[in-house]
């Protein structure tokens, strides 16, 4: 029998998901496609330079004897790069497995410019007026590092980017790197820990952390006081910028024009830049499009909330840094009851350590359940994407992966509609994530799903029993 890429790819994918964890299959080889077949030599399509090397560090030898055993130890794999917004190198470049020796053809390259005029009569936004310094503190918080920034498979892609581009800012493809989530997964926290990693390992570099809130007050005052030039030019020495909530330039079309050339220059200079927003480009309004195309540049990663294992973790890791010992029940109590925000996580066993040790009470299961009550009643209930899945699927008889499969009958269809429109309603994910998580979409299918119930539950009687039991399931 004829071999084709798609067959040779289909079998080394079955013996792949047999070697690795379900999310790691789904994150690194789902979205790969075999593109033909040369002789013993396989060319995959991956969606960026990001995933290629990553790929070659973790994956490298699983990739060769999964290969050799369908092509024989002659077999070559060769790596097709197809990015949207391709930036610079546009040629696909190839790789041989095993990957040392290794020789890309990647195209001509952006030049570095050196940088000029580096005079020490800078304004720096960060000094005191009236006091000589040109020191710029990096506004690094160093007790958020990379040690209690716990690893889970809900953070997982964002925490190892962020810690290669700590071991080479600047050097790798993902810059820049940005991180979007919802409030309270630790955004703030990962991106200080890169900058505090960073600082470590290069104390050369000149690494700043500042908030997208500050800098639009910075850049209204340097306008105000007519130094604008002065104020582009001391961002644009900095080795290592980090904007938190880059999502707060939206509609401030001069301070996101500002931003623009300062990212351009820092790009080009090889600088690194991390972003952290509170969505995912894709999601961000009023930001210029040609801002928006730079934040694809790079890799975005999205955290996302924190499973029961990771959950029992943190509080765990938070126990002993303060050096309590709390009961197993207790810890399991608290992982089961506050899911969605690491912040009220962490809030609720300080609440409890307080509570303990004021009057002087041992910490108990009763205690627990009041300071869990007291957060869960301040805080809106957010379902999982998970969870509003299995409901939908329950309530229509069928399991969860008929529900995300490629088929297009019409009932599984709906199902898999009313899916996507209850996650849009009852979570903080961007559409992009949704559309992930049911069935590999992407974000323009989950929009379409949005639209089509709205639609089907103002002309349809059926359709709108469906959608207002479904709401009574997921509320109660």
């Amino acid at each position: 029998m004829n071999k084709t890429a798609e067959s040779v790819w289909t079998n080394c994918l079955s013996f792949i998901e047999d070697n690795i964890t379900s999310q790691a299959f789904k994150t690194w080889f789902e979205p790969i496609k075999a593109v033909k077949l040369t002789d013993n030599a396989l060319s995959i399509q991956v969606p960026s330079k990001f995933f290629y090397e990553f790929l070659e560090e973790h994956y490298v030898k699983l990739l060769k004897v999964a290969l050799t055993r369908e092509l024989g130890t002659s077999a070559k794999l060769v790596y097709n790069i197809r990015m949207e917004n391709t930036y610079g190198n546009k040629q696909p470049f190839t790789e041989k497995i095993p990957s040392t020796n290794r020789s890309n053809n990647q195209g001509s390259q952006n030049v570095d410019v050196p940088l000029k005029n580096k005079s020490p009569e800078l304004k720096n936004p960060f000094v005191i007026p009236g006091i000589r310094n040109v020191k710029i503190e990096s506004q690094l918080n160093p007790n958020y590092n990379f040690e209690n920034y716990l690893e889970g498979e809900s953070n997982r892609l964002a925490r190892s980017a962020g810690i290669a581009v700590a071991n080479k800012p600047g050097g790798t493809s993902f810059n820049p790197l940005l991180v979007f989530g919802s409030v309270g997964l630790g955004k703030t926290h990962l991106a200080h820990a890169i900058g505090v990693d960073i600082k470590d390992k290069y104390p050369e570099k000149t690494v700043l952390y500042i908030s997208a809130e500050k800098f639009v007050q910075q850049y209204s005052e340097s306008v105000k006081k007519n130094n604008r030039n002065d104020f582009i030019h001391f961002y644009q020495i900095i080795d290592v910028l980090i904007v938190d909530d880059i999502q707060l330039l939206s509609g401030k079309a001069g301070t996101q024009d500002v931003f623009f050339h300062i990212f351009n220059h820092l790009h080009q200079n090889g600088k690194q830049v991390i972003l952290t927003s509170d969505k995912a480009p894709v999601d961000m309004i009023d930001i210029e499009q040609r801002l928006l195309s730079r934040f694809k540049w790079g890799l975005s990663a999205e955290l996302n909330h924190p499973d029961y294992d990771t959950r029992v973790a943190i509080i765990q890791n938070k126990l002993y840094r303060d050096g309590v010992e709390m009961p197993d029940d207790i810890v399991e109590f608290l992982a089961n009851n506050i899911k969605t925000n690491i912040r009220e996580l962490e809030g609720a066993i300080i609440s409890l350590i307080a509570h303990s040790s004021f009057n002087k009470k041992e910490i108990t299961i009763e205690l627990a359940k009041k300071i869990v009550d007291n957060y869960v009643k301040h805080t809106k209930r957010e379902v999982s994407i998970d969870y509003i899945q299995k409901v939908v699927s329950d309530y229509f008889q069928m399991d969860v992966d008929t529900l995300q499969s490629k088929t297009r009958k019409r009932h599984i269809v709906q199902a898999r509609q009313l899916a996507m429109f209850f996650a849009k309603k009852f979570t903080k994910a961007s559409l992009a994530s949704i559309g992930s998580q049911i069935g590999q979409r992407d974000h323009a299918t989950v929009l379409h799903a949005c639209k089509t119930v709205d639609n089907l539950a103002s002309t349809d009687k059926q359709f709108r029993k469906y959608v207002e039991d479904l709401q009574k399931k997921l509320t109660l």
